[in-house]
């Protein structure tokens, strides 16, 4: 089976292929970061309107390096995103399945990146993929990004539970506002990891969700720490902030990796589970990627680590996702495929 992915929910217009006999074929990501970096973070209007000039010719470009004609299907991201994004990108889609005369199924973004850890354990061995997909569930996953944090379970169905998720802030959200505080810019959550190296994580006791028994409440929030950075930061002088950065940022991310390290640790003492994923934008951070491979080994799960190219937004993990579920694609009504900005991941939880 060949899918032809299509991704456009936020900054990233991007489009790849995937064989199921091959893997990922061809994929192409074109990022708008420099340009939302000039306004401090995405501007939805603008983002858009860079989708709309860029998806054609990124397809265009796709069609150069591969026989689109040959696809079985495509699959476009319809939700979670920002409305004009998303339609921009079913667009394209529904002409492209048009034109080519092949099915058109919407995909649940988020269901691409908790599928994305999934995408080496397909290309190290396509052809025995479904037997070695059993050895990996129950799977517990965690897909943590600048819009999510939240951590699913997978079962041999391939049916996903919500466990918990962000009542507020997201993790990486917190991490580039930490780092907009210390005057780095858009996006800061890289910046602020390279400004952690080599300060002392346990400098600052910031708060890390420890007050709330998972328990009773396993979701993740991370409002507090950003609000508790700020009133630290405003007792310094600008001096002072210089002198220990460091150690600001590295106890500012300690605080962030160990909320999402504790809870996920927490269930994995309480259930057994066969792998550990870890996906979004997020997950590119070693301290966090470091963190949950030792939490892995210590629970006897095997460890996925979605690709680094396949971390942020991408279409590989919509052709990918699209694969792995395709009695559960949402098809279109009649001619128009709908999207669906608040899309959940999971329509159940625990």
């Amino acid at each position: 089976m060949k899918i032809l992915g299509i991704e456009s929910s936020c900054d990233e217009s991007a489009a790849a292929l995937f064989d199921s006999e091959r893997g990922i074929v061809f994929e192409l990501v074109d990022s708008q970061i420099d340009l939302h970096a000039l306004y401090g973070g995405v501007v939805p209007d603008l983002a858009s309107t860079e989708h709309l000039k860029k998806l054609p010719p990124l397809l265009a470009q796709v069609a150069e390096h591969v026989d689109v004609s040959e696809t079985d299907a495509i699959a476009v991201t319809n939700g979670p995103g920002l409305p004009n994004c998303l339609a921009i990108g079913v667009s394209c889609a529904s002409a492209l399945a048009l034109a080519l005369r092949k099915p058109l199924y919407g995909v649940n973004h988020l269901r691409g990146h908790a599928l994305s850890p999934f995408i080496p354990i397909h290309e190290k061995d396509p052809e025995n993929f479904a037997d070695n997909l059993k050895g990996l569930l129950p799977h517990l996953g965690l897909v943590a990004s600048g819009g999510n944090s939240i951590l699913f379970e997978m079962d041999e169905s391939l049916k996903m539970r919500l466990i918990a998720e962000t009542v507020d802030d997201a993790a990486g959200e917190a991490l580039d506002k930490g780092a907009k505080l210390l005057g780095m810019p858009y996006p800061g959550a890289p910046l602020l990891e390279k400004a952690a190296a080599g300060g002392n994580e346990r400098a600052i006791d910031f708060p890390r969700g420890q007050n709330r028994k998972i328990s009773e409440d396993p979701n993740f929030s991370f409002s507090g720490l950003k609000t508790s950075l700020r009133y630290f930061l405003d007792k310094l002088s600008a001096e002072e902030i210089a002198a220990s950065k460091a150690d600001i940022c590295a106890s500012y991310q300690y605080a962030v990796v160990e909320q999402l390290k504790r809870r996920t640790e927490y269930f994995l003492r309480r259930k057994k589970y066969a792998s550990l994923g870890l996906s979004g934008g997020v997950s590119n951070n070693g301290k966090l990627r470091a963190a949950f491979e030792n939490i892995a080994k210590k629970a006897g799960a095997k460890m996925l680590l979605a690709k680094r190219k396949h971390c942020s937004d991408n279409a590989a993990m919509i052709a990918f996702a699209a694969f792995m579920q395709p009695n559960g694609l949402e098809k279109p009504e009649g001619a128009t495929l709908k999207i669906n900005p608040s899309r959940p991941m999971c329509n159940t939880s625990l």
